[in-house]
């Protein structure tokens, strides 16, 4: 029930057991996603909690993920402020958090920005920063990412365009 308005704040062990936790998009910036988190609520508690509860944002990266330009552009267009999103605590670097990012599209259905940015050629796949090497989590998210990344290699998508002749 705590709301967490900064990075520092979030409990070590939140980040080691990769816990999921829900906020509202601000901003998409260079940095990453502005992101409000919203904590679970109980009806009572949270009319009084909202009363002294301090206003910050939290700077979300996607994990394992080396965004291009165009991704950027993407993110800014695809993600509405205000929209609310799921974010698994991955790793903590600075004042950042590495997370992945769920957005729900529908009621049963939600797409992880992650590998959907790598999916529209829009990205790179990178080392998914805070999570160790040898850990179950970092190879099945690794592997996914890259499989991504491999789709639109593929299908020439976003940066994997080839150049034609003429260029």
């Amino acid at each position: 029930t705590t709301k967490f308005t900064n990075a520092v704040d979030i409990p070590v062990e939140f980040i080691e057991k990769n816990v999921k936790l829900r906020g509202k998009i601000h901003h998409v910036t260079e940095k990453g996603l502005e992101v409000e988190h919203i904590p679970i609520t109980i009806p009572i508690v949270t009319s009084i909690q909202r009363k002294w509860q301090s206003k910050g944002l939290l700077l979300v990266r996607l994990a394992g993920v080396e965004l291009a330009p165009s991704g950027m552009v993407w993110l800014q267009k695809e993600l509405k402020p205000s929209q609310m999103v799921w974010f698994q605590l991955l790793g903590r670097e600075d004042l950042a958090l590495e997370c992945r990012v769920l957005v729900n599209k529908g009621r049963f259905l939600s797409v992880c920005l992650n590998e959907e940015i790598l999916r529209q050629g829009l990205g790179r796949t990178a080392r998914i920063e805070g999570l160790h090497h040898d850990s179950r989590l970092y190879w099945k998210l690794h592997k996914r990412l890259l499989r991504a990344e491999l789709k639109a290699l593929k299908k020439n998508k976003g940066i994997w365009q080839e150049e034609s002749f003429s260029e």
